[in-house]
């Protein structure tokens, strides 16, 4: 069959257009897919995750795009079925545009970050938009030139109001064809790194754990760099990407590099270490983060001992990384320890022994867990080589890790920011130490993640674990059942909790009801994959 040349020209017009609103409603969906790492099967994980809303935010404009198009193309068939077409195009894309305006109700905590991956994801997108919507309009005018009836050429485009059940699958398959260009040449970037990092003289550093990774990292340098040039990897940059990113374009020039490590499946720590090759290693502690991805609490105590193994010139391990432990070894307990820990809502005392050595310390850190940080941070320090004297001026210049317990004051309203904190660990010292705080206190959180077939029962003690504070304001759509299951039946007032479905909500909350010398605890704000 043969189509005329206005007729193409018509077709592959309103297959740009359609595209162009398909993409409109559904690309800002990438910036989950940005935040797994481009990883298909965990973005599927994450959209058929149990409390999802967007398949039935999708499936309610897949229905109203079909009901709009049967209806204006009956109601305006008069006009002949070719003119009822033209006018139904309208409420389409009206429609289209709606959702598009709506869903930004369902703002992103981690926007979509306009990278050049990203950018070349979005060309793929909209390329398979258009083939798929250019496919339906030929296609549905072959079978009605084929057909021949009017109903047929009425009703010809309806098949465009079901795209956007697809569009999850669109967007992956888009993924996949980028990864023909992706995937080889981020090998090429790690492998640069990996070169730079084995040829360079400086002592290599690697620090892991289910939690304290990030305060750890930046504890040890501000430790390290009373003696030594150190060089750490910014923010979170834990994969090998990240790391490449940081070594590729910051170089070496330091005398220690401190690379975080992250691991969320079997095999992560060692990939890491075969590119970074440490010769030191810390592993702050095992919980059960990530225990759906691992599968169990020691297969997280075996990935993160690699560190501990691989490390050429010793390790530091906190408690309850000490499941193995090789010879040359640091044991938080036996060989360091934080001791007569005192939390105040103004800081941290406590005394730090390393050895037989004993250092009094006081930081403006929040909680039990700063201290016992600062204890691995101190540990590496002296296995490095450094004295108690540089220690203690190291300590004296850390600082708060942004988003993880910062405190901030805001016009008399006190702040405690752990909206980085994801961990069952981390959630328990953040309210016991919202709790030294004198005036009424908040807490806002979605619940914690990635615990596996832990995650109902974490989420209860954590909701049991608020019961007493002032207000509980729960965000999000998927986790926060089991909190709130929790904290009512621990006996929580169920007039002072309430669940609301963005952060954006909590904030206009808390800028009615905070007052002077409140306090508001920010926990586990997690990224949009987590909501």
């Amino acid at each position: 069959m043969t189509f005329e040349a206005s007729t193409i020209i018509c077709l592959v017009a309103g297959a740009i257009v359609a595209a162009l609103l398909f993409f409109l409603c559904s690309f800002r969906t990438a910036g989950i897919l940005q935040q797994e790492n481009y990883k298909s099967g965990a973005f599927f994980k994450w959209y058929f995750r149990k409390g999802n809303m967007l398949p039935r935010r999708l499936s309610l404009l897949a229905l109203a795009l079909l009901l709009g198009l049967a209806v204006f193309n009956l109601c305006f068939s008069f006009l002949s079925a070719k003119g009822a077409n033209a006018v139904s195009a309208i409420p389409f894309a009206g429609l289209c545009l709606l959702y598009a305006y709506s869903d930004r109700r369902y703002a992103l905590k981690v926007p979509l970050k306009r990278t050049p991956r990203a950018v070349r994801l979005g060309v793929c997108y909209f390329i398979v938009l258009f083939l798929v919507s250019a496919g339906l309009g030929f296609g549905m005018t072959a079978a009605d030139n084929a057909v021949g009836k009017e109903w047929m050429t009425l009703m010809r485009y309806l098949p465009f109001a079901l795209v956007p059940l697809l569009f999850p699958f669109l967007l992956a398959a888009a993924n996949g064809l980028s990864k023909a260009y992706e995937v080889p040449a981020n090998r090429r970037f790690i492998r640069k790194a990996k070169r730079a990092l084995i040829e360079s003289p400086c002592l290599k550093i690697g620090v892991t754990g289910s939690f304290g990774k990030t305060s750890v990292k930046n504890f040890a340098a501000a430790i390290l760099s009373v003696r030594y040039r150190v060089r750490v990897t910014p923010a979170s940059f834990n994969t090998p990407i990240g790391i490449a990113l940081d070594v590729n374009r910051g170089g070496l020039d330091c005398d220690i590099y401190l690379a975080e490590m992250g691991a969320r499946k079997r095999g992560d720590i060692t990939e890491l270490c075969d590119m970074v090759c440490p010769d030191y290693g810390v592993v702050t502690g095992v919980c059960p983060q990530h225990l759906e991805t691992f599968g169990s609490i020691g297969a997280i105590a075996e990935e993160k001992g690699v560190l501990a193994r691989r490390a050429k010139k010793g390790s530091v391990l906190g408690v309850s990384a000490q499941q193995s432990v090789p010879e040359n070894a640091l044991c938080e307990g036996k060989d360091f320890a934080a001791e007569d820990i005192v939390c105040t809502a103004d800081g941290t005392d406590f005394v730090l022994r390393i050895g037989e050595e004993k250092i009094p310390v006081h930081t403006q850190l929040l909680g039990r867990h700063a201290a016992q940080d600062i204890a691995l941070a101190a540990a590496l320090a002296s296995l490095v080589g450094m004295s108690t004297v540089e220690i203690a001026e190291g300590i004296a210049k850390i600082t708060p890790v942004p988003h993880r317990l910062q405190k901030i004051c805001a016009n008399g309203r006190f702040i405690l920011d752990d909206s980085y904190n994801s961990n069952v660990e981390g959630a328990a010292n953040a309210v016991e130490t919202l709790r030294l705080f004198r005036g009424k206190k908040f807490v806002v959180t979605p619940g914690i993640v990635e615990l596996g077939v832990l995650e109902e029962e974490e989420n209860e003690k954590l909701g049991a674990s608020l019961v007493g504070l002032d207000e509980v304001i729960l965000v999000g759509e998927t986790l926060v059942l089991a909190v709130r299951t929790g904290y009512l039946a621990a006996g929580g007032d169920a007039e002072r909790i309430r669940v609301v479905p963005t952060l954006q909500k909590a904030q206009d909350i808390l800028s009615e009801e905070l007052s002077e010398g409140d306090c508001v605890l920010f926990l586990n704000d997690l990224p949009d994959i987590y909501r």
